[in-house]
């Protein structure tokens, strides 16, 4: 079987950390015969570095689907955006003073200065719960700051997931408009303050369906676990669907088993509970 885990929300607790259990859990599976795989917004050395901590070897599915990065290093897929399509859109986020925009790119995740400066000024003002929220965006990513972000633009980079965060929803919702309106663009979210732009093709689930083909597993035999929108896509192809106990509602409707939250292990408990079942077995 293949078990596929999102990580912020999902196998990571509110310190950005995997638990012990959630750890011992993902081990039996992995001794019981199961692949495990991480499938993640986050590019793969932000997700490396917590399962390393853990001592955790598996597959990453990172950018929300755009690369497959197998335990030995391997890059098995890489889906990446249209740099020249984005630009027009780039520069009319870059020109909004209330919203954040990282780059993702197979160098590193970039940021004009200016849209931190922003960022921190209108958290300076906030209630305490705001500011924790732009406390928790900054320490996702290994960033890169650029005096100017048009900088990176005209490089040679490949883009392969734009991030936009802001802490005003219409703000949010107007940029989703404007990526819309691109060609072979899809726009998710992992976090009710962001949105995610990747290629069409590059969602978890067009990833998921990848590495099950690469080893030769039946779909229906694939059990996927997470808590945001940019998780659905892998929903709608797994055999069996996990939400967790703080999901958005969304995705708990979509789900055929709802676990605890990330801080209680939710993982763990789903794993322990489901993974051996008949429905479940290898």
């Amino acid at each position: 079987m293949l078990i596929a885990l999102d990580m912020d929300g999902t196998l990571l607790n509110s310190s950005g950390r995997i638990s012990e259990r959630n750890k011992e859990a993902i081990v039996a599976a992995q001794k019981a015969g199961h692949m495990v795989a991480i499938a993640t917004g986050r590019a793969f050395n932000d997700a490396r570095k917590p399962l390393a901590e853990a001592e955790l070897d598996c597959p990453v599915i990172g950018l929300n689907g755009a690369v497959i990065v197998q335990p030995n290093g391997a890059i098995t897929r890489d889906v990446p955006l249209n740099k020249d399509a984005l630009l027009p859109t780039l520069e009319w986020v870059r020109l909004q003073p209330d919203i954040y925009c990282e780059i993702y790119t197979n160098d590193a995740v970039y940021v004009g200065l200016h849209n931190r400066e922003h960022l921190v000024a209108m958290a300076a003002s906030a209630e305490q719960d705001v500011k924790r929220i732009v406390e928790k965006q900054f320490q996702q990513a290994r960033v890169t700051y650029v005096p100017d972000i048009r900088e990176i633009w005209n490089s040679e980079l490949v883009f392969y997931k734009i991030l936009i965060f802001s802490l005003r929803r219409s703000s949010l919702e107007k940029a989703a408009q404007q990526f819309h309106l691109l060609p072979d663009i899809t726009v998710t979210s992992s976090h009710p303050h962001n949105i995610e732009i990747n290629h069409r093709q590059a969602t978890k689930g067009e990833a998921v369906k990848q590495l099950a083909a690469t080893y030769g597993i039946d779909l229906k035999k694939t059990m996927v676990i997470g808590d945001s929108l940019n998780d659905l896509p892998m929903f709608a192809v797994a055999g069996y669907r996990v939400a967790m106990g703080n999901a958005a509602e969304e995705v708990k409707q979509q789900a055929d088993f709802i676990t605890i939250t990330n801080d209680e292990d939710g993982v763990a408990h789903a794993l322990e509970k489901l993974v051996g079942q008949e429905c479940l077995v290898k």
